[in-house]
């Protein structure tokens, strides 16, 4: 005995125009695909950077380079996940049942993993640019690039100049110790909030698990 297909429920006018405002974000998934563009210019420009100085670049300035690289990496990864799994969540699914190139977490994606795979990618994100800041704390205690004191030092740099002397530039920082604190605080409630969003979810899943077993 085969199994007729079930028919679609044919929806009403005020159902119908509802359920289709979903399509609304679809310009929004766009316009993250031109900022997925925009991240690879920027990829390719920070590693053309990267070859053409690396005769002159210390070890700290590769790898505050390489670390950026790795950032654009994994903002354009978090990019993919919210194109992919939003779309395929919440306007249309994208039908790549059975192929070869289907992304492994694609198969079991919903709005609670979305969540908490979000959450995991700004961690890391967070965490490359913590580390960035980590190697350059080295020169917290120099004037703040265009602070007073830093104008003041270039003035009589410059003035030096004038007079014929001969003196090192005066360098200056971008990193202050209330800079690297908050950073470390900010970085600390990103983890918090990817472990309460984990445990929230996890209270849901087990939840409906136990309804679903008290039924059957």
């Amino acid at each position: 005995m085969s199994i007729q297909p079930v028919a679609p429920t044919r929806m009403n006018p005020l159902t119908y125009v509802i359920f289709g405002s979903r399509w609304l974000q679809l310009p929004l998934y766009l316009g993250l695909i031109v900022a997925q563009c925009v991240y690879v210019f920027l990829f390719l420009k920070e590693l053309t950077h990267l070859v053409t100085d690396a005769n002159t670049l210390t070890e700290q300035g590769i790898m505050l380079l390489v670390l950026g690289l790795i950032d654009v990496v994994m903002i354009s990864n978090l990019l993919v996940m919210v194109i992919v799994g939003g779309y395929e969540t919440f306007v249309s699914r994208l039908g790549l049942q059975n192929h070869p190139d289907q992304p492994e977490w694609l198969s079991h994606v919903n709005a609670s993993v979305l969540k908490v795979k979000l959450a995991m990618a700004i961690i890391g994100i967070s965490s490359i640019h913590l580390l960035k800041t980590f190697i350059a704390a080295g020169d917290v205690g120099l004037p703040v690039c265009g602070s007073a004191d830093f104008i003041t030092a270039a003035t009589a740099h410059a003035q030096a100049l004038a007079s014929g002397l001969s003196l090192a530039a005066p360098v200056c920082t971008k990193v202050t110790q209330a800079g690297v604190m908050w950073q470390t605080i900010i970085h600390g409630g990103f983890i918090l909030s990817a472990i309460g969003i984990a445990y929230t979810d996890r209270l849901m899943t087990n939840s409906t698990a136990k309804r679903e077993h008290v039924v059957h």
